[in-house]
């Protein structure tokens, strides 16, 4: 009985000796028919199939001996019968084994639609869905982290200007590179492999910056996380589109996209009714610091730890390991889905008939090496430079000259979309703020010429400058001071204790016989002063966090809104990517975005600025829904992840430029960033109509 089904196999597929061929949207010899599949034109050789498939089985859809376990291929026999003399593969030419694989992706590409459309859509892709999900707005979590925790990390960790920019733009360099780096990865080691390397990493060192006190350490961990996170937005959109048929691949990778959304507003929402609560931490000592922003990192964490432990109960991409011939594995992955989406519909008795799939010739060059060769690090060193050299190999691919111009077109239209879009999103709430401070500005105390002496000042002062005034025999006891300034002005015998300042300085001032205890007033708030025979004693060490802002709430709020507003776009593109197509989406959208970003010329209050920073978002998230479709669907399976990573990375790219040219504008013009975003949308939409649709397509 061990060897019945290999009989039955053999005897009843005989008619199918030749390679399929696909004519006409099916296989000869394999065309579906009522949801089944059936080998042959013959009655007798269709029931030897399903007895071959179905013969096996028990109630609880056991494995036992005589179903399948790794039935001879066809090919193998064929190849045996046909080509006893023939050459080895080692010595016929690498050009013919070539276009031997070619011939056997395209088969296997049409094949595998049809097996896709046999195991249904339903309850596995579902789980998938919100297990890559979760991912996804792990992804979406962790490019608001920094912009929500940098007010308070700038007091926290007595940031310059120039480290809070560095801070910004260091997350986007480690996706930048992570993007590529695992994007390429993932085609040689395997979609669930690299995911899961990629979210361990973004977990680990995402948890570890809540805890480091120092900004050097803190920029690390948040490099490494980025890059650990970088790579997993290649890997979802590639590992999710192989479970999905053709007619249902646009809408459901759209539907995925909605996570990224999902992820802002959990970031916003988390920073909202965490970070201005500056007691939700602890202190050890004057050296270590566990403020609120602290825990507010730790919170955001969370989706990438779920996302990573649902992931180890979900299969590998059974395309991926068909291209590299892992048949039986495969097979057994597809059987899972298609028994899992019967079972959820009722439809139990319902048999997954295929037995064979097509695998593509392999023609890498594998290197085993034993392990007495050499010691273990040169063992390893030589893995891994294999792995990077095929890795390299898949970026140049993507470069000859049937992939070409797809590339640098797509290149061009994700360059200029990420520059509007993240330079746009980092620009409207840096505006908000400019108005906030024009205003706060606006409503400044000027004191001229006041003198006071023994007085003992112990409440705050705020946004006040002191001009030409005369301090003598006064005590500053316990109190704060924000936005104040003293210019030329006299201090004699004064004493300051227990003082903390927030944007304070002293210009032009002299300074007499004054004692400052325990304050924050350190020699930088001092310009051009003359101090004499004054005492500095028990200064403050690090940074405190004193004050809460008052546009903390509307900060919060703007990014809330921002994210929240694309959920239109999101269920308009999905609903009609597969019905317009992804090109016409691109286009539309990055030409409407670019009308709506012209219209911020008028756009002089805060909640002017509010409203089109919706407007805009709702309107360009379309075309990155799409985008995200058509980079997927455009390259073969050996080449998605490095593609989109390829591209991903330079999104990135364009996101650090855009942010640093539009963030050194404000306050200055806007007819630059404004020009300049519209202007990028127009071209990168104009040319996004030149790509081709690929809605029709089977995946590749």
């Amino acid at each position: 009985d061990g060897y019945r089904s290999t009989n039955l196999y053999q005897g009843g597929r005989e008619a199918n000796q030749d390679d399929y061929r696909y004519q006409d949207g099916s296989y000869e010899g394999y065309t579906p028919n009522d949801g089944y599949y059936r080998g042959g034109d013959e009655p007798a050789h269709e029931e030897d199939a399903q007895s071959d498939v179905t013969e096996g089985h028990d109630e609880d859809d056991e494995v036992y001996e005589g179903e399948y376990q790794g039935i001879p291929h066809p090919d193998d026999i064929k190849e045996k019968q046909k080509r006893a003399p023939a050459m080895d593969d080692e010595y016929r030419d690498r050009a013919d084994l070539m276009a031997e694989r070619m011939e056997d992706e395209e088969q296997l590409a049409h094949q595998y639609e049809n097996i896709i459309e046999e195991c249904g859509h339903g309850r596995f892709q579902w789980t998938l869905f919100f297990v890559l999900g979760l991912a996804l707005m792990a992804d979406g979590v962790e490019v608001f982290v920094v912009g929500f925790v940098l007010p308070s990390a700038e007091k926290d960790m007595c940031l310059s200007s120039s480290n809070k920019g560095m801070l910004g733009l260091i997350v986007y360099l480690g996706m930048m590179v992570g993007a590529v780096l695992l994007g390429g990865l993932a085609d040689k080691l395997g979609r669930k492999k690299c995911l899961i390397i990629s979210l361990a990493i973004n977990a680990a060192f995402a948890f570890l910056s809540s805890f480091v006190q120092g900004y050097g350490f803190f920029l690390f961990c948040r490099l490494i996380s980025g890059l650990g996170i970088g790579g997993s937005l290649p890997i979802v959109f590639a590992y999710f589109s192989e479970f999905l048929s053709r007619e249902k691949r646009g809408e459901h990778l759209s539907w995925l996209c909605m996570f990224w959304m999902i992820g802002g507003i959990f970031a916003s929402a988390m920073a909202w009714s965490i970070i201005p609560h500056y007691g939700w931490g602890f202190s050890m000592g004057t050296k270590y610091h566990f403020h609120s922003w602290r825990v507010f990192v730790l919170v955001c964490s969370l989706p990438c730890i779920a996302s990573l432990v649902a992931l180890k109960f979900m299969p590998e991409s059974p395309r991926f390991l068909l291209e590299i011939g892992k048949h039986d594995e495969a097979w057994m992955i597809l059987k899972q889905v298609h028994d899992t989406n019967m079972r959820a519909k009722g439809e139990p008795e319902r048999v997954f008939t295929v037995s064979y799939i097509k695998t593509p010739k392999q023609v890498d060059e594998f290197i085993e090496i034993q392990s007495s060769t050499g010691t273990w690090y040169q063992r390893w060193l030589v893995r891994i430079t294999t792995i990077l050299k095929q890795v390299w190999d898949n970026v140049l691919y993507c470069l000859t000259a049937q992939y070409r111009m797809n590339t640098l077109m797509l290149a061009v239209v994700w360059f200029t979309m990420a520059l509007s879009y993240y330079g746009l999103i980092v620009w409207f709430p840096d505006m908000i703020r400019y108005l906030q401070d024009e205003a706060y500005e606006s409503r400044v105390k000027i004191f001229d010429e006041e003198e006071v002496s023994h007085f003992t000042f112990n409440f705050t002062l705020e946004n006040q400058i002191h001009r030409n005034g005369e301090y003598r025999n006064d005590k500053f006891i316990g109190m704060k001071f924000k936005e104040v300034r003293f210019e030329d002005s006299l201090f004699e015998e004064c004493y300051f204790e227990d003082v903390t300042s927030s944007e304070t300085f002293f210009e032009n001032c002299t300074i007499i016989s004054t004692v400052f205890y325990n304050t924050d007033l350190y020699e930088h708030k001092f310009i051009n002063c003359r101090l004499i025979n004054s005492t500095f004693m028990k200064e403050k060490e690090g940074c405190h966090l004193d004050f809460e802002e008052d546009n903390d709430f509307l900060i919060y709020l703007v990014s809330f809104l921002g994210s929240l507003s694309v959920l239109p776009g999101n269920i308009i593109s999905a609903l009609l990517m597969d019905k317009i197509g992804r090109i016409k989406m691109i286009g539309g959208s990055m030409l409407i975005s670019a009308v709506c970003c012209f219209f911020l010329f008028f756009g002089n209050s805060e909640s002017a600025m509010i409203g089109w920073q919706c407007l805009f978002c709702g309107a360009s998230i379309a075309a990155w829904n799409a985008l995200d479709v058509i980079t997927v669907e455009l390259y073969p399976t050996d080449k998605r992840a490095t593609a989109f990573g390829i591209l991903n990375g330079l999104c990135k790219f364009g996101a650090i430029l855009g942010n640093s040219i539009f963030a050194s504008f404000v306050g200055i013009t806007k007819v630059v960033p404004i020009l300049l975003a519209s202007s990028a949308l127009v071209g990168g939409g104009l040319l996004a109509l030149r790509l081709p649709e690929t809605r029709d397509q089977v995946l590749m």
